[in-house]
């Protein structure tokens, strides 16, 4: 009877297991508009956001002005970050596109490099950020998604988290501007 129990608890496992599998850029291969970041990010952008906490509440809004050019495969992508409580922030980033589908990038605050991935509207990077907060830096890892929504429109969910513990997330909405 205890043998049956434990091959009842590790099949039950193994269900929730398979349940919690991660998904894939690839799951999006069909969707459209197909996103290419060397099109969407390029010349003038504004998105808007928040970051809500574990709980869900809403602890920074902000708002940020981008500028991204290319010259062939790599891009640099200028971030101006102005937050509701009157701070500012700047990131500037370089984006290389390895083919169709493999990015990479770079930051001053990124640790190391991150790493996406394409396929048809969506993109998942996936990389660790030195966060500054109250003094101190902590390195949180960034479980990112960007989803293509139309020309002028892309929509950002970012789930940060530390040792396996969701900390909260950020949204955007971008949006493409002319000129």
């Amino acid at each position: 009877m205890t043998g049956m129990k434990t091959l009842r608890g590790l099949m039950g496992a193994a269900m929730l297991c398979a349940g919690c599998s991660s998904i894939t850029p690839s799951r999006y291969s069909e969707q459209k508009p197909e996103l290419d970041l060397r099109s969407y990010l390029n010349g003038r952008l504004v998105a808007w956001g928040m970051f809500q906490d574990r709980k869900g509440e809403v602890v920074k809004r902000f708002r940020v002005d981008m500028t991204c050019t290319w010259t062939n495969n790599v891009g640099t992508l200028e971030e101006d970050f102005s937050y509701a409580d009157g701070s500012t922030q700047r990131r500037v980033w370089t984006i290389t596109r390895h083919d169709a589908t493999t990015y990479t990038g770079t930051a001053g605050d990124v640790v190391g490099t991150a790493m996406g991935k394409a396929s048809g509207n969506a993109l998942n990077w996936s990389y660790t950020l030195a966060l500054p907060v109250e003094g101190k830096v902590y390195n949180v890892r960034f479980d990112d998604w960007m989803f293509l929504m139309d020309d002028e429109v892309m929509l950002n969910r970012a789930v940060m988290s530390k040792w396996g513990i969701r900390l909260g997330e950020v949204t955007l909405a971008f949006r493409k501007l002319g000129g």
